[in-house]
Order: C-alpha cells, then structure tokens, then sequence
C-alpha cells in the first residue's frame, strides 16, 4: 500500500511536518499551496534593453530598494594605509659640504643620510665647463699674430670666454672697454674660432685632416641687419608685402591654368589631325579590301578623339543597338549639343541599327563632339586674345599719357599703335627694330612637334610665350 510521502511524490506536493497518511483536505488544498509556493519562490527578470548595470541599481540580491544617499559601507580606511615595517629608520644628519663646481670654497650644511658622509655632492656632475684652447708665447707669435689684435687684448679675450663659458652676449657685456677698443659680438667671435682653427690645425698629427670650425662674420652681420629691417617694417609695408605675395600666387596659377589649357588645345588639334588622317586611310583600305576585313585592318583611334564608345565583347545575347548609347562619360551639354546638330542637319536620332549604320554614327557623333570641344577652344581663345589687346591698348594710352614714349627692352615700345600683337608673342631676344608680323586666324595655326607647347593663350610680356607662325 502507497504511503502519504509516496502520493505527495506523485502530486508534486511539498513535504509537511505530518508525514502520516494523505487526507481529503491536503488534496483539496493543493492548488492553493503550489500558489503560495510559487509566489515565494518568484524571482525578477532583467527587462529586454536594459544593461546589467542599470538592472542592478534597481534591485539588489536581497531586493532591497535602492539607496537614496550615497553610502560606504565598505570596512576599514577609504584608502590603505602606508604597512610600517618593523624595521629601524635610516638615520639622518645635519652636516657640512662643499661644491666642487666652485673654486672659493665656500662651506654649506643640509640633511644627508648617515651612510652618505664622505661622499661628493650628487649636484656636481651637472656642471659642465668648455674647454677653451691654451696657447703659448711661441705659438701666439709664429701663428696667432694679427695687426688688429694685440696679444693682451687676446688673453683678455680667452679669459673672458673661459669665465662665461663662450656666451659671447655676456663677454661682449664684461668686456674691458676701457682700455681696449671698441669691438662688436662678431668680432669677438671671429677672432675666438680663427685662434681655435690655427691652433687645430698646428697641433693635428701629420698626414691627418683635422675638422675646423669656420665661422662667417660677414654672413652674420648681413643676417643681424635683415632681421633689424625685418623688425622695423611699418604696417603698411608689412600689407604691401603681403598683398605682392597673394598676386604671385595668382600669377603662378594662372600660369598653370594656362599651360594646361595650352596642353589641351594642342591634344585636340593632334586628335582632329589624327581622326582624318585615319579616315583617309581607311577609305584607301576599303577600296582594296572587302568590307568584311575591314574592322580588322582599321587601326585604334585614340581616346582623345571625340567619344570613347564601349566594346560589347561579353558571352551572350545582345542588341546591336546598345552600341550606339552614349557612354556616361559624355556631359549633357554635348549631349544637348549634339542632338541639336542632328535636328538642323535632319538626322534621325535613333536610326535603324545595322552594322554599317551604327558604326557610321557613331562616327558621326565622335566627330560632332570633337567639332564641338574645337570650337569651344576657339571661342576661349578668342575671347583672351581680345581681352589682351585691349590690355596691351590701355597700357600704351597710359605710357603716351605719361610721357614716358613705351617701355625699353624690346618691351611695348617696339609695337605699332593700332593694337597688333604679334610682336608680343616674340622671344625675350627680341629688338624694337624688328617689324610687326601679321595676327595669325585660327586657320593659320600649325601643329608643333610634340614637345614643344603653343601657348596660344598665355599673357603678353611673358617668358613662356612662343610665336604662332
């Protein structure tokens, strides 16, 4: 027969202190004991989101509330206490020293351990002390001599430096004016290492090339006296001098800009050339060849001329068509420019994509966008070289105004009144008595060699400026 433990066991009862047999109460009441067990037993879980660290600010492990005071309820000291040994204190004593950096023998006290008595002040080697170079009497006459020195002014020279250890500021300030004449800092110092020199230089073993030391008394006193003017600029000067470096650097830029400009015009002139060069080529080809080996005979056009269109070399299916999109790298105002071109002249946008009409218009548009960027350089050009000659008519009103009859040099003088600005582009070799040539048009511009630049868009008077003939 099952006993009360054995049936509490099955029922998930707690154990009672009447381990006797189970009653009609005990198993009425179950629910209401499990109840009561849970809420004792309930324990608070950490909310999702909230740190660890916040949680246990809330509740503690004896879910006390939390304090609303700051509290230590910490043990002992705050900080711990410096552990004493047992062992006896190094014993102190008042005692005296001397300084051996001093030569007056002067005595002073202070607290030293007692295993330290005897020793030398700790401070002492600190002091450190140039050796300034002994001469002899022999010496100073076989090669020290110097009308401008004598030989006390020079001992009272090397004394001076070995007492303030070569801080010429104060030996020119200590210096015995009385009774030697006036002498400035470089001075002092130029006497000083020219005697360490010479006596370098006698003394060194034969055969060896001692290390001398030159000092530039002329250098130092022009540095001292630019620094003074330096020091003694007015404000206004100091702004004129800063007003003249800001317009050097935008002189420097804007020669960059030009250089550059000067650099591309030249890429598109070469492209233009190039791009017809390769055409008359290819007709050649296609009247000796048959259209299918065409494409394989054509020589690469290179990436300066006009548009760059993509290559579809990839596996699979593609439309013909998608040869003729623009790439990305087209603006939209030549992408503007050239649907405009194609309207005037009635030339369908999206003509019908077959091989020979694709890559005709493609063509097409290469040579439309070349067009384009030529006369948009052409437009600069223009437009600078009109500036110019207003620049170059102003600046001979105000030299005739003046009275100063032009610049000399080979400068304004030498060019005629009406505005011509061809004797500005000649070299800086140039004479007055050389005759004016004619402005060149645009038609008249020539391709250079490839190293040499057209700086067709440089300012006048300029060095890097090169005739156009």
């Amino acid at each position: 027969m099952a006993t009360g433990a054995d049936v509490r066991d099955i029922l998930e009862l707690g154990g009672t202190d009447n381990d006797g047999p189970i009653s009609k109460k005990d198993l009425i009441n179950s629910d209401k004991k499990k109840s009561k067990k849970a809420t004792e037993t309930l324990t608070f879980k950490r909310p999702e989101g909230m740190h660890r660290e916040v949680y246990a600010l809330l509740y503690s492990d004896k879910k006390d509330a939390p304090p609303l005071l700051p509290s230590d309820t910490t043990q002992g000291y705050r900080t711990v206490k410096a552990k004493l040994g047992c062992k006896k204190v190094r014993p102190w004593k008042w005692m005296p020293f001397t300084n051996p950096a001093r030569k007056d023998g002067a005595i002073f006290h202070h607290w030293r351990r007692m295993a330290e008595e005897g020793k030398d002040y700790p401070f002492a080697r600190f002091n450190k002390t140039v050796q300034v170079p002994v001469y002899s009497e022999q010496e100073y006459q076989m090669h020290l001599h110097d009308d401008g020195w004598t030989k006390g002014e020079t001992d009272h020279l090397f004394d001076l430096c070995k007492r303030f250890d070569l801080r010429f500021v104060v030996i020119h300030d200590r210096y015995d004016y009385q009774q030697y004449r006036k002498r400035s800092i470089e001075d002092l110092k130029e006497r000083y290492y020219n005697i360490c020199g010479k006596l370098t230089k006698v003394r060194a073993a034969s055969g060896t090339e001692p290390k001398i030391y030159i000092f530039d008394a002329g250098h130092e006193r022009r540095r001292k006296e630019q620094l003074e003017k330096l020091f003694n600029r007015t404000p206004e000067q100091v702004a004129e001098e800063e007003y003249l470096i800001q317009e050097l650097r935008k002189i420097e830029n804007r020669k960059k800009e030009r250089e550059k400009k000067a650099q591309d015009l030249q890429k598109l002139i070469k492209a233009a050339d190039t791009t017809t060069e390769l055409r008359r080529a290819e007709k050649r080809v296609s009247k000796k060849k048959l259209p299918q080996k065409r494409d394989a005979e054509k020589p690469a056009v290179p990436e300066t001329a006009g548009i760059k269109f993509p290559d579809f070399k990839s596996a699979g299916v593609t439309l013909r068509s998608q040869r003729m999109k623009l790439p990305s790298s087209v603006g939209q105002k030549k992408i503007k420019a050239i649907e405009q071109i194609l309207a005037e002249q009635g030339v369908d946008l999206n003509p019908m994509p077959t091989e020979e009409i694709v890559q005709m218009f493609n063509e097409l548009r290469s040579d439309l966008v070349l067009l384009y960027e030529l006369k948009q350089a052409h437009s600069n050009c223009e437009y600078e070289q009109q500036m110019l000659r207003h620049r170059y008519e102003a600046l001979l009103k105000a030299g005739s105004g003046a009275g100063c009859g032009g610049l000399t040099g080979g400068g304004i003088a030498g060019v005629p009144q009406g505005g011509d600005l061809s004797a500005l582009n000649s070299t800086a070799s140039s004479t007055p008595a050389v005759e004016a040539q004619s402005w060149p048009n645009i038609d008249d511009i020539k391709l250079e060699p490839k190293e040499q630049i057209i700086d067709v868009v440089g300012a006048p008077l300029t060095p890097n400026s090169v005739s156009i003939d």
